[in-house]
């Protein structure tokens, strides 16, 4: 069935109070259930199962990987199943869809972990109490729900902007209710399938799952005199690498330096071949751009010049260069350089964003009396009024007593998270894109400017702002499809509140489990938050934006100014191209800087997966044929499968290494 909406003439002279009007005679479901028991627990298991998920991927990539459309197709194929056994009612389409606004929230709330709160730790060298965290990352959370609704009505029942992202999602609802269900149990059987695969896969290059099979399980340490369990490598080239040592063979090298320090593995990772594909060819192309730049060429140069070199820990051992230490001596700053410049550009290069700040302003002025319809549906705006003044007091307090921020400066910042959450909604409302990155600069540079030397001063506040602004565009953005399905927004906005908790309660422990695990003498350090396995590139950004408000560029070597200089130039060139061509130049500047900070070997399966897909897309072109229905309207299954059951797995084995 046909979705309906009004027309683009209707939109542009219709007023607030006849489209208010339109939509409850005509869109809107009366009783439907929405958020009932079965739905909020539905939804609130599923968003902190994907919220792990999300963690894991942000972690590895510093990218967060959306999950609405996978609660929709999980939850549909579930009650299905379950109605199909008589043992439950079918689920409703809006109890779907507030499922899937609960599962989204939880995904999008565990970004602080991996990128201000992470930084803030590595600059300052101080694990934040579980509790706090937990706290924190609440607070301004819901401070983004209550920010986002006095915006609604003016985003989505006025002007009634896109929200390409959330209207993608209402549409696939509609098919799936509206086609007997069979395209919903296809791809949610496809999504099964590749999990069940991945998991087995992930399962097996595991040393946690593997030695709970073979030692624990099969005993083959008793019988088979086994001492450590068989892994298969994920790191493919470490079979060569094993052979080529007992041979005597050649061992790749550029310059003199082992690929292996460089971090040039060849690796299969089954999670990375799905985001690849669901961050489509020109991204990934441009994180491997990145990539082959810093670590072939720049990074065998500068340790040929010195400039990256063995450093000595605190315990007098010669720390060998690696990966990691190229990106901490050096790489980092022209590679942050980039993203900040390039994401700078092409969000001053939409001034319709900023002027939308005082649009807001005039069309509220301009906004008709009357009597509200709506006043029973939507979220009371009285909530908003007091909660707003309540959790910004609350956020500026905890911002002191955690993390030392001056009380004063905390709540200087406050005012510029409407700003921003006005600049990232009509964003997100018009590309599905939220520029909080760059937008979190604004405020880290700011209060920067007021107290340099405090590193938390300038954290914590930018931390706020973008996780506020991110919050509030994406519940807006979640909203669109109950409004188009004719939902209740103020069920939606509870079910936020919810998937908010879902995902805190989930990912601060797993943190903790993951990233800031107890070392043998039972202490914790934020040496292990970066690691081989997590790049933790989004706190590399935060860290190094804050390090260069702190120190300045002193003691920099020239050839890290030098590269800064070019990359911010490469940048706004790139960008530049990117608006005059209309986006048709195959690069992003932003992209090529995150592929300076991700290990090679993960930037390389990304742009596999990437590719793979692209390439499948031009292949089967026809919509109705078996390989269309499979690679390219499955696309987004597949690669849900893919990280899901990589992720999951690759979770579980962290738990397992630490109970056994």
């Amino acid at each position: 069935m046909a979705l309906q909406h009004l027309t683009d003439d209707e939109v542009r002279t219709w007023s607030r109070q006849q489209k208010d009007e339109w939509w409850f005679k005509n869109v809107f479901r009366g009783d439907m259930a929405q958020l009932s028991l079965r739905s909020g627990f539905t939804g609130f298991i599923l968003g902190g199962v994907l919220a792990a998920t999300s963690l894991y991927i942000g972690a590895k990539t510093g990218i967060s990987v959306g999950v609405g459309l996978t609660s929709v197709i999980l939850a549909f194929a579930m009650f299905r199943i379950l109605h199909n056994l008589g043992w439950a009612q079918d689920y409703t389409i809006l109890e779907n869809n507030c499922t899937q606004s609960i599962a989204t929230a939880s995904g999008y709330v565990v970004m602080p972990l991996i990128s201000s709160l992470g930084a803030y730790m590595l600059v300052t060298d101080r694990i934040v109490p579980w509790w706090q965290m937990m706290i924190w990352m609440t607070v301004t959370a819901v401070l983004g729900v209550l920010v986002a609704f006095p915006m609604k009505r003016r985003f989505i029942n006025e002007d009634q902007l896109p929200f390409p992202e959330g209207r993608a999602c209402g549409v696939v609802l509609d098919s799936l209710y509206t086609s007997e269900g069979g395209e919903g149990m296809f791809k949610a059987a496809l999504l099964a399938k590749v999990a069940g695969a991945a998991a087995i896969y992930q399962a097996i290059v595991s040393d946690g799952w593997m030695k709970l099979l073979q030692f624990k399980i099969l005993r083959m340490d008793q019988w088979a005199g086994m001492k450590e369990p068989w892994v298969f490598h994920d790191r493919l080239d470490e079979y060569y690498y094993m052979w080529a040592v007992k041979a005597e063979l050649w061992i790749p090298k550029i310059l003199g330096v082992d690929f292996r320090a460089l971090g040039l593995r060849l690796t299969l990772d089954a999670a990375m071949i799905g985001v690849g594909g669901l961050m489509g060819i020109t991204v990934a192309t441009s994180l491997l751009v990145g990539a082959v730049v810093n670590f072939a060429v720049l990074a065998p140069l500068m340790i040929q010049a010195g400039d990256i070199v063995q450093r000595v820990a605190p315990n007098g051992s010669l720390v060998p260069i690696s990966r990691v230490e190229i990106v901490n001596q050096w790489s980092m700053w022209w590679g942050v350089t980039m993203m900040v410049a390039g994401s700078l550009t092409s969000l001053l290069a939409k001034p319709d964003l900023f002027l939308a700040v005082f649009k807001v302003f005039k069309r509220r002025k301009a906004a008709e009396p009357g009597s509200d319809l709506l006043r029973d549906i939507e979220l009371p705006l009285w909530v908003s009024y007091v909660g707003v003044p309540v959790f910004g007091f609350l956020a500026a307090y905890f911002a002191h007593e955690f993390f030392g921020v001056p009380f004063l400066m905390a709540l200087v910042s406050l005012p510029l998270i409407f700003v921003l959450t006005v600049i990232c909604t009509n964003s997100m409302a018009l590309t599905s894109w939220t520029p909080t990155g760059a937008l979190s600069k604004i405020t880290q540079f700011t209060m920067g400017a007021i107290d340099r030397a405090n590193p938390a001063a300038n954290l914590i506040p930018a931390g706020m702002t973008a996780d506020v602004a991110s919050n509030a565009a994406n519940l807006l953005s979640d909203i669109k499809p109950g409004y188009m399905l004719g939902g209740k927004p103020r069920h939606q906005a509870m079910g936020h509140v919810i998937g908010i908790l879902a995902g805190v309660l989930s990912c601060v422990p797993l943190y903790f489990l993951l990233f800031l695990p107890k070392g043998a003498d039972g202490i914790r350090s934020t040496a292990t938050i970066i690691s081989e396995q997590f790049a933790m590139p989004a706190a590399v950004q935060w860290r190094g934006v804050a390090e260069i408000i702190a120190k300045g560029l002193q003691g920099l070597p020239t050839s890290a100014l030098i590269a800064m200089a070019v990359a911010a130039v490469v940048a706004i060139a790139i960008e530049v191209l990117r608006m005059v061509t209309r986006g048709k130049f195959p690069l992003s500047s932003v992209s090529i800087g995150l592929g300076v900070v991700l290990p090679p070997e993960a930037t390389f399966c990304m742009w596999v997966g990437a590719m793979l897909f692209f390439v499948l897309g031009k292949v089967y072109k026809t919509p109705g044929t078996k390989g269309w229905k499979y690679w390219v309207d499955g696309c987004e299954p597949v690669c849900a499968g893919l990280i899901s059951g990589a992720a999951l797995m690759g979770i579980g084995n962290a738990i397992v290494n630490v109970l056994i």
